[in-house]
């Protein structure tokens, strides 16, 4: 072990909801997975209809470059995704890890806490489900808890008001 490793990170402790699985398939069929599929789906016919020979060679390139890779994505993000999404309100700050390629871990202090919004997109709605977005006084951003049900954000959110007043602020 190197002798300046520092202790490391541990994970958040609650998930986020299930059905947040659910909610990034479909965001997924919407914005990358199922333009891809289409846009293969319709070279494909208009291939078979007007250059009907050229389909033995382009039917593997769509298979390889938008087929496989879109299903790939809808298929193995969500899960992904749904490994990686936690967080945890402690006693003095709101701990959020997320992402899944470029995964990220943020902690910010209670004391730092300007605001809490609660945010249920259209499809989100649909799976009971919304975003909680912990504003703080810094430039790092936000701390977005994406995937939570409709109840443990509204807890989450009125939790964190409650004990974000109750934390003294910074002294300057």
């Amino acid at each position: 072990m190197p002798e300046h490793a520092g202790p490391l990170l541990r994970p958040p402790r609650h998930r986020v909801d299930p059905r947040a699985r659910s909610w990034w398939r479909v965001q997924a069929l919407l914005t990358l997975s199922g333009p891809m599929l289409l846009t293969a789906l319709v070279m494909a016919v208009l291939s078979l209809l007007f250059f009907p020979s050229a389909l033995s060679w382009l039917g593997p390139l769509l298979l390889v470059v938008l087929v496989l890779p879109a299903v790939g994505y809808l298929v193995v993000m969500p899960r992904w995704r749904y490994a990686v999404h936690a967080w945890e309100l402690g006693d003095r700050a709101v701990y959020a890890a997320g992402g899944w390629l470029w995964q990220k871990r943020r902690i910010a202090p209670l004391s730092r806490v300007q605001t809490v919004d609660t945010v249920r997109g259209p499809i989100q709605r649909r799976y009971g489900l919304a975003t909680v977005t912990v504003t703080t006084a810094s430039t790092a951003g936000d701390i977005k808890i994406a995937g939570l049900s409709c109840a443990d954000a509204e807890k989450l959110s009125r939790r964190i008001g409650e004990v974000a007043q109750d934390v003294p602020g910074d002294a300057a």
